[in-house]
């Protein structure tokens, strides 16, 4: 009965493997088909293909800058509400140790906001205050205190030019984050941008471009006189 039982086994497995390849085949093909329809109504370019070159132009965002083999996919780019602006899925590779010690490669994602800045400027990160943060003041990597105790608490400001991050983080700033404690971005070079851990939720997509117009907004207009 067992030698019966075996071949059944096998077409079971197969037949299995088949059906989960055509699912996530589906599945694809329908992020595929969302992706573009939000393009379509957005106004903006999308780009399924690997970019491994748009991912080394980014790869002075913090975030961006680890692991190897490192690319941009499913990527909506073009001018949103008269910004010049980057959507999309970001892909690296680190390599860790399998319980045996044999190499194993992890594959991580991210997704990247990007907005363009009219001016270029000094490495600025704002994120929330957290474990690591404070493990990193402890071993003298300080962040930049504000006349707001509250945030201070909250946030975590590094920049090696105090009064760009004094005239970023405002008041009318301080008071969005506050309300918006989720919030965590990026300035450098001429990018404003927001990084999430998770790959892309299409029907955030047009909420968190929203919340990075909100943050472009709150930037004073003389620091791009100045720059």
């Amino acid at each position: 009965m067992d030698s019966d039982f075996a071949p059944l086994a096998v077409i079971i497995v197969i037949v299995l493997i088949i059906g989960i390849g055509i699912a996530i085949y589906i599945d694809k093909q329908r992020r595929m088909a969302a992706f573009r329809a939000l393009a379509s109504r957005l106004g903006l370019t999308f780009d399924e293909s690997y970019n491994y070159n748009l991912a080394e132009q980014y790869g002075f965002l913090n975030k961006l800058a680890q692991g190897g083999n490192r690319y941009l996919f499913n990527t909506l780019s073009g001018y949103y509400r008269g910004h010049q602006i980057l959507v999309s899925d970001y892909h690296f590779e680190i390599q860790t140790a399998g319980p045996k010690g044999q190499p194993r490669t992890q594959h991580c994602y991210l997704s990247l906001f990007s907005l363009q800045l009219p001016a270029t400027f000094p490495e600025l990160t704002v994120a929330r205050e957290g474990l690591l943060s404070k493990i990193a003041q402890a071993f003298g990597h300080d962040d930049i205190d504000f006349e707001s105790a509250e945030f201070s608490r909250s946030f975590c400001v590094r920049s090696p030019d105090k009064k760009f991050a004094y005239d970023v983080c405002n008041a009318r700033m301080m008071d969005h984050l506050l309300e918006n404690r989720d919030i965590s971005f990026e300035i450098e070079r001429n990018a404003l941008a927001m990084v999430f851990d998770s790959q892309l939720v299409i029907d955030r997509i047009e909420l968190n471009l929203g919340r990075l117009l909100e943050i472009r907004a709150r930037l004073p207009n003389y620091i791009f006189e100045r720059a």
